[in-house]
Order: C-alpha cells, then sequence, then structure tokens
C-alpha cells in the first residue's frame, strides 16, 4: 500500500509538472481582439483603423522616412507591404524586425501583409495563400513578430484571389490558411483579404466570413475589403460595410482610392460610412505608384509637405485621417488623445474636393463640460453607448477606467445620435445640421447627403418596450432612419421585435444591428449582441430605404 501511495504520489507529480511545463511553453494570446464587429486593442478600448498602405517591398530605403511623415497626418495605423520572395525581393526577418520597431517608434498600429499572392488564379505570378502562410511560419519571420502581439496585426496575404476563383475555393483555402497559422503557434490577431481582386463583387468573403471567423480557434480574425471602382456609389459602400456589422463581424476598408483604373470610387461615402459605424481604413497609398496610378499617390514624389487631391482628401476632408484617427491606448495615450497632436502635415495648396462637407459653428449643439451637467448623461454614439466624459470637453477620453465622449463631440453628431439621459438644457436637439454642412455634388464623385430634416414618431407599447421611429437623413429618393427600443421596466428583457408598416411607397433596402424580415410590412429582432435589454437601457438599429416617388414617412412601430 505504501509503494503504491509512494507511486501514486510520484504520477501526480509529474502530471502536475507536465501541466506547468505545457502552461510554460504555450503561446500567449495575441493582445488585440475582437468584441462582435468592434476591434479591441490590447487594454480592451474600442479601436478604429485609421490609416495609409506604404509599398515598403518596392521601396526599402523610404520606410523610416516614410513612416515618420505618415505618423505626423495623425494616422494610427499603416499597412506595410512585405514580399516572400516569389514574385519580389523576400522580406527577411531583420528587416520585418526594423520595420516593426519604426511602427512602434512612430505609435503605428503595424499591419503587415504578403503581396506576392495579389490576383492568384488570375496572374501568372502570384503564388498562392499557402505559400503565405509559409512565410510567416518561417523561421526568421516568425521569430521576428513572437512577442510583438501588442503591435503587429497579421494580414495574411494581399488579394489572394482573382476573378476565377469559386467562392468555395476562396473559403476554404482561407480557412486552411487561418487554421495552419494557429497550429504553427501564431496567435496575432489575424486580417483576411476578400477575392476577387480585394473587391469581393462576387460576396465569397461576406457570405463565407461567419465560417472564416469560425474557423479561427482564438476567434480573432477581422475581414478586410478593397473598395476601388465596384464601390462607386453610397448605397454600394453603405450596403457592403453594413453587412459585415450584420453579422456582428469586425470589417475594415483596407485599401481604397478616389479613382481606379479610371473609374470613380465613392470615396467620400466610404469615409462618411466608415466614421458613421466606427469601420477602419486605410487609403492607398503613400506614394511610388508609378505612371499607370499616380492618381492613387497620397503625396507626390515622397514629398509630405505636397499632398495630392487625393491625399488632401484622406487627410484633411471632415471624415479624413486628421479629424478622425485616435491612437491605440496601449501607446500610452488616452482614448480620447488624437494622433494628430503629433507634428502635422500642413493641408496642400491643392483644394478638398467640392464634395467634401464643411464643418459648420452652427452644427455644433451648445454644450457644457462640467461635471453636473455630465451627469447621468451617455453617448450614443451611433448605435453604441459611451459615458459622457468630466474632464474632457471633445474627443475621446479615458475615465473611471472606461472610454468616455466629450460633449461638444457627441453633442455634434447628427439624429438620432448624441446625448441621451441629460436632464439640463444642453440635450441636444433633433434638428438636422445646417446647410452649409451638406457636401456639393460633383459629377465626378458620389455623394453621401446629410439629413433635409429630421422626424420622428414615438409609440408606447408591449411589456414595458417602447419605441421611436427616427427619419435621420432624406434626399429627394430616400432616407436613412433609425429606430430605438427602450426597456422603461424594472428589470432585463430578453429578446425583442419592432414591427412596422409604410402606408405609401417607402421600402426599407438594407439594414444594420438588427435582423431584418418581411418586405412590409417589416420586423426587426435583436443580434446576439444587442439581444437583451437592461432595466432603463436602449438598443437601436439603423436602416435606409427608397421613397420610391412618395414622401419619407414616421411610421408607428410595434414593440414586443
Amino acid at each position: 500500500m505504501k509503494q503504491l501511495i509512494t507511486n501514486s504520489r510520484k504520477h501526480l507529480q509529474r502530471t502536475a509538472l507536465a501541466i506547468l511545463a505545457s502552461a510554460m511553453v504555450a503561446p500567449a494570446f495575441a493582445g488585440w481582439s475582437v468584441s462582435g464587429s468592434q476591434i479591441l486593442d490590447p487594454n480592451g478600448n474600442p479601436f478604429v483603423f485609421r490609416g495609409v498602405n506604404h509599398a515598403h517591398a518596392w521601396y526599402p530605403d523610404r520606410l523610416n522616412q516614410s513612416l515618420r511623415d505618415i505618423a505626423a497626418t495623425g494616422a494610427n495605423s499603416v499597412r506595410v507591404v512585405l514580399a516572400n520572395g516569389t514574385q519580389w525581393t523576400r522580406n527577411s526577418g531583420a528587416d520585418v524586425t526594423n520595420v516593426i520597431n519604426q511602427c512602434k517608434t512612430n505609435k503605428l498600429v503595424c499591419v503587415l501583409e504578403v503581396h506576392d499572392s495579389t490576383g492568384y488564379g488570375e496572374s501568372a505570378a502570384a503564388t498562392h495563400i499557402s505559400r503565405a502562410t509559409e512565410y510567416w511560419l518561417s523561421a526568421d519571420i516568425k521569430a521576428a513578430i513572437t512577442g510583438q502581439e501588442d503591435y503587429v496585426i497579421v494580414n495574411i496575404a494581399n488579394e489572394p484571389f482573382g476573378n476565377s476563383t469559386s467562392a468555395t475555393t476562396y473559403a476554404n483555402d482561407t480557412i486552411t490558411a487561418v487554421r495552419a497559422l494557429r497550429s504553427g503557434g501564431l496567435t496575432h490577431q489575424l486580417m483576411v483579404d476578400a477575392a476577387n481582386w480585394g473587391q469581393d463583387w462576387q460576396n465569397a468573403m461576406r457570405d463565407n466570413a461567419p465560417a472564416i471567423f469560425a474557423a479561427d480557434t482564438l476567434k480573432n480574425t477581422v475581414f478586410s475589403v478593397h473598395m476601388y471602382e465596384v464601390y462607386n456609389s453610397a448605397s454600394i459602400v453603405q450596403s457592403y460595410l453594413s453587412s459585415f456589422q450584420t453579422r456582428g463581424l469586425p470589417i475594415v476598408v483596407g485599401e481604397f482610392g478616389a479613382e481606379h483604373n479610371g473609374s470613380n470610387v465613392a470615396e467620400d461615402a466610404i469615409l462618411q460610412y466608415a466614421q458613421d459605424m466606427r469601420i477602419g481604413y486605410l487609403g492607398w497609398s503613400w506614394s511610388g505608384n508609378g505612371s499607370c496610378c499616380v492618381q492613387l499617390d497620397i503625396v507626390n514624389n515622397w514629398n509630405a509637405a505636397s499632398l495630392s487631391t487625393w491625399g488632401n482628401f484622406l487627410i484633411n476632408s471632415t471624415n479624413g485621417i486628421k479629424a478622425t484617427s485616435r491612437l491605440a491606448t496601449h501607446f500610452g495615450t488616452t482614448p480620447g488623445s488624437s494622433s494628430s497632436s503629433r507634428s502635422s502635415v500642413a493641408q496642400s495648396s491643392s483644394s478638398v474636393p467640392s464634395s467634401t462637407p464643411a464643418t459648420s459653428s452652427s452644427s455644433i449643439r451648445s454644450s457644457s463640460s462640467s461635471s453636473a451637467n455630465n451627469a447621468g448623461s451617455t453617448c450614443n454614439w451611433y448605435g453604441n453607448r459611451y459615458p459622457i466624459c468630466v474632464s474632457t470637453p471633445s474627443g475621446w477620453g479615458w475615465e473611471n477606467q472606461q472610454s468616455c465622449v466629450g460633449r461638444t463631440s457627441c453633442a455634434a453628431l447628427p439624429a438620432p445620435f448624441g446625448i441621451e439621459g441629460s436632464t439640463t438644457s444642453s440635450t441636444p436637439s433633433t434638428s438636422s445640421r445646417s446647410s452649409s454642412s451638406t457636401p456639393a455634388t460633383s459629377s465626378s464623385r458620389s455623394s453621401v447627403t446629410p439629413p433635409s430634416s429630421s422626424a420622428s414618431s414615438v409609440n408606447n407599447n408591449i411589456g414595458g418596450l417602447s419605441c421611436t421611429y427616427v427619419v435621420s437623413n432624406s434626399w429627394g429618393s430616400g432616407f436613412t432612419g433609425a429606430i430605438r427600443v427602450t426597456n422603461s421596466g424594472t428589470s432585463a428583457k430578453s429578446g425583442w421585435t419592432a414591427s412596422w408598416q409604410y402606408s405609401g411607397n417607402n421600402r426599407i433596402t438594407s439594414s444594420w444591428n438588427a435582423t431584418l424580415t418581411g418586405s412590409n410590412p417589416y420586423s426587426a429582432t435583436g443580434l446576439g449582441w444587442n439581444n437583451n435589454i437592461g432595466a432603463g437601457q436602449t438598443v437601436e438599429f439603423g436602416f435606409q430605404g427608397n421613397t420610391n416617388g412618395g414622401s419619407v414617412e414616421t411610421p408607428a412601430v410595434t414593440c414586443r
């Protein structure tokens, strides 16, 4: 018996040591994570990419100065072109280490991508996504990026398939790549590009995104679409981006420009909807695109003091980098610290395009930053709710261990968003913005028109729930709106349904943050992350519609 007990003890000791050893060698999880459609930085704060692409593989001598100049625009991130050696000269582990160090020095989140896969299946020179995967797992590259999980996002392969690859092949090969990287020990946040040269016009990535995300054992994959000539209207941009929010999956616009191959891109719509939905974007590209694509250069001839028309719009327009970028908080700043506080790039002498909305002082509602006025206030930031900052009057702040929004910035949001729950006279009105903020329609650009009017209907309904239907934007042929579902009871509600019907010609064309069914009448139900409503809380979902020749309606809504 004594020998049996001794052997048992030894067995338990060996087991404990084995478990401890396994824990010691197991890779750590990445600092970056996702929560529904939000990307979270290593401090757990929401992060929205506002950056540019830099063609490092082709211009290795431009790295240090370019990253300094990119940071000076106010950008919080940079997507860096690397090569695995199949199309262009391989970037070594030592070079990748230097890239990461330069990104960290300039407080830029570093998105690294392998460009050699571009257009596989159509481009004879392109390499399969599996070769890009091998690059990330090669000894020198893996050594360079391991331990840098807080600073590096691994964008597996650039535009890894052309137009001839089936959706099934795209999904299967992408899933295989994700699983291989996880099996190989990488715990970084992953980014996957769309098919169709990144533009996903056949929706292979959109329709298979849930399966790709589920295949990631760490559930830490972000999707990237490249918006060029396929995205030539506001409605196409809005529909594609909102489809990911509806699915509760994170999406970024990994590349885009003002035009491509001589065709227009709805770049103003991309900026506006990205800001409205808190979706990241990275413009293509800093410089060096050559004679074929010089219109995509953000600066002329690598000169940061000479912005192109495209660069001026990307950086200096109302929804551009300088106005909307916020540093990742693990760089030692609060969420409210604008990265534009770094030495800034002066606005180019080239004019901002006529479609750029001009910010009018009349679009900023009256506000106060006093703690008394902030008491009980919440900011509805495009459907996400944050407390109003006490000490930070504008922008984003970090108070009481959580993100907050400055009262001035929240008050400037268009209806139905803004300050909620304030009991002072600083409560925002629901009036539309000044007409001076309306972008002029340009024949060379599609235009996102801000609200020409705002209207709402309030309906008391069933089981302690009430609904408010709000028209936030309207124009000649269409409108955008939202429905707020409020739990006015004393206990949480599990699940909700909002139902409404238009008496005229209004019809919904797309929606986000809810599952929409029907074709008039309509019903909407919550998603996993907004299906439960706490006592006194409100959830909100949005939609876009056509008037079909009629006038904009504000129908009655039934909630239960």
